[in-house]
């Protein structure tokens, strides 16, 4: 049996631990810059759509006493550990799907009332983080998934906690299941089968295996497998990113290389700093800078390159060394820039780096970096940079309403009066 574990409305979630007077009042949370709500919580939906502008929705937010936040990844971030070290209590099989999502699978619960498990599951993580969460308990994780849905969408009768473990269970949720809220049925497909008749997941499961392997792939039938109870997904160990990025628009146009080198080379930093948490180290840098694109009275400019490093490295030295010399040969004076971002690539594990007798980093890199991470860790990040991140400058995407970070920096404690 598979258990799919889903924060309720995670990030508005996160802003209300530390502020228990917002639990029953509409909360929405916005994306980098403040741009448009990503987040909301059960009762700022009737009011606002997911994607909304914030600017445009601010006298909606205003009538309905609507809460507003900057988004605060390191504080999610933090909460989201915090609640899968609690879920690895319960199975010591977890797959982190998401920030706000787990995969639990229980082999040998088979004597196990595993509908008891999962509400004990709730309560431990309600109590430890006092973040809410549902619990779809299945044969298969697509069904997981769909059990958690039925568990999401009727709290008061499932206690937020569902488990479909019958047959009678199974295809009575893969009725009431539309084939648009599926697992992995993205619009698309959903279109697809909506014209041959096919509304529901039961609909679905019904089609031939031939049929669907021919329009939608092994994929397909593999979901469609296991919506029919058959376990052909297991947990996933956790992947290697194939690219880490940091992009960002600015508050104000830029126009000096030197203004545009402290950003790009502070991006670097926080690339290299990914690579270090995951061990891993890249060969590629890729960077890019281009114009406001919606001023269309203004001359436009967009340009990209990629530098190949002669060694992998996760040394923020390196990676921004190179990162300049990339931008150095993409800059064009006289543009107002907009946006600029670093991609690094071809990663491969430290452990898996190849030496070169010829070539390589400065050894002393390494035991610098380390050093830099612990500081930044125990004192908040970025608090020692490169001599190029300009220390001087206040370079801060728009949060206005950002709330503090209660949990990965000493000077935002909470203080108890």
């Amino acid at each position: 049996m598979y258990a799919l574990v889903d924060c309720n409305n995670f990030y508005a979630s996160c802003e209300r631990v530390f502020k228990p007077e917002l639990i029953g009042k509409p909360v929405v949370v916005l994306s980098n810059n403040d741009g448009c709500v990503i987040a909301r919580s059960s009762e700022a939906k009737p009011f606002v759509p997911m994607g909304a502008v914030a600017f445009k929705y601010r006298e909606v937010f205003a009538q309905h006493d609507i809460r507003v936040f900057s988004s605060n990844y390191a504080l999610y971030g933090d909460m989201s550990h915090r609640v899968m070290e609690v879920l690895r209590q319960f199975s010591p099989e977890v797959e982190v799907y998401s920030i706000d999502e787990a995969f639990l699978k229980f082999t040998g619960f088979e004597q196990w009332d595993l509908q008891a498990h999962g509400l004990a599951m709730k309560q431990r993580v309600q109590q430890w983080t006092h973040i809410p969460i549902s619990v779809g308990i299945a044969p298969t994780k697509a069904l997981a998934k769909v059990a958690n849905k039925i568990a999401k969408k009727f709290p008061e009768r499932t206690q937020g906690v569902y488990a479909i473990d019958t047959e009678e269970k199974r295809i009575k949720a893969l009725r009431w299941t539309a084939v648009e809220d599926v697992w992995g049925i993205g619009r698309k497909t959903t279109k697809k089968l909506q014209a041959i008749g096919v509304r529901t997941a039961a609909d679905f499961v019904a089609l031939p295996d031939a049929y669907v392997r021919k329009t939608f792939s092994v994929v397909g039938l593999r979901l469609k497998h296991e919506l029919a109870g058959q376990s052909v997904l297991e947990l996933e160990e956790v992947q290697t990113k194939k690219a880490i990025a940091t992009t960002r628009s600015f508050k104000n146009e830029l126009s000096d290389l030197e203004d545009l080198k402290e950003r790009v080379a502070t991006y670097a930093v926080l690339c290299a700093e990914k690579l270090r948490r995951q061990a891993t180290a890249a060969c590629l840098v890729h960077v890019f800078v281009h114009t406001n694109f919606f001023k269309t009275d203004q001359p436009q400019h967009a340009k990209s390159t990629v530098v190949r490093l002669p060694f992998a490295s996760q040394s923020s030295i390196t990676l921004t060394q190179y990162a300049l010399k990339a931008l150095e040969q993409i800059y064009k004076p006289g543009y107002g820039y907009k946006k600029a971002g670093v991609v690094v690539m071809g990663i491969t594990p430290v452990s898996s780096v190849q030496l070169d007798l010829f070539v390589g980093e400065n050894p002393k890199h390494k035991p610098l970096m380390q050093a830099i991470d612990q500081i930044n860790a125990r004192w908040g990040t970025q608090r020692t940079r490169l001599g190029r991140q300009d220390v001087g400058r206040v370079w801060k995407m728009r949060q206005e309403k950002r709330s503090p970070s209660y949990t990965t920096a000493w000077t935002d404690l909470l203080t108890v009066k």
